[in-house]
């Protein structure tokens, strides 16, 4: 517990703790779409569920950090470009994603109704858990990583992972009921979720995207979609200026 004395163990902690809370950004819209799927009275636990399911995953693979450093590791050589077992789980869990969304998108539009009345078929939750602990392991890694980066005391990493999922709990649900309300929110959660299943393939192939051009694009997008949401909850719809011909 010397940590605790330390300022750079403090300095380490906050830092650490935000990096996990915009880590775990695609994480909650993830889960939040996948809870979607379960009837209203399941998506509060199914939420919580997941997000203690992330917790759990994150502080295990921080106790397996021998296990961690061995997984990156070069395994076999394909046209000189080596394969790790990081590698090949970011490229599992980017395909993964890739096929969830596309489905999802897919289902929204153009799937089967509801036999109640024309909503999107509801999942179990026992599936949708079980789709969350996939992506968990993928969302984790990196989360993992950062923090062996950051801190050094073991503590110190546990302590931010816990905070930061304390901190996406408390807004999970917002974030949920948000997406659930607005379709085209949805659409673009969905788009993110895409983009962000190639940038984990590309890192799987050691073709590095820095993650600062991914977040820009996601908030200028978020931002622009704001906007059209406040243009089209206004009574007096906003006349876009015309040039004079």
């Amino acid at each position: 517990m010397e940590w605790i004395t330390s300022p750079e163990a403090w300095v380490a902690l906050a830092t650490l703790t935000l990096l996990e809370i915009v880590l775990g950004i695609d994480n909650i819209i993830f889960i939040s779409i996948l809870v979607g799927r379960l009837p209203e009275a399941q998506r509060q636990r199914g939420r919580v569920f997941g997000l203690a399911l992330a917790m759990g995953t994150r502080i295990l693979l921080l106790l397996a950090l021998t296990w961690i450093m061995r997984l990156q590791g070069t395994l076999f050589t394909v046209l000189d470009n080596g394969f790790s077992g990081r590698d090949l789980i970011l490229i599992g869990g980017g395909l993964f994603l890739i096929a969830k969304s596309t489905m999802e998108i897919h289902e929204s539009l153009e799937g089967a109704a509801d036999a109640h009345g024309g909503g999107v078929r509801q999942a179990s939750f026992v599936s949708v858990i079980l789709q969350i602990a996939v992506i968990d392991i993928v969302f984790s890694l990196d989360s993992v990583i950062t923090a062996v980066g950051l801190a050094d005391d073991l503590a110190v990493m546990i302590l931010a992972i816990m905070i930061a999922v304390v901190v996406m709990m408390l807004a999970a649900g917002a974030v949920g009921r948000f997406v659930d309300s607005h379709p085209t929110v949805k659409m673009l959660a969905l788009s993110f979720l895409f983009l962000i299943g190639l940038a984990l393939i590309a890192e799987g192939v050691n073709v590095h995207i820095p993650k600062g051009y991914i977040y820009f694009a996601m908030a200028f997008s978020v931002l622009v979609e704001m906007l059209n949401i406040r243009i089209r909850g206004a009574r007096k719809p906003v006349q876009l200026r015309k040039k004079e011909p």
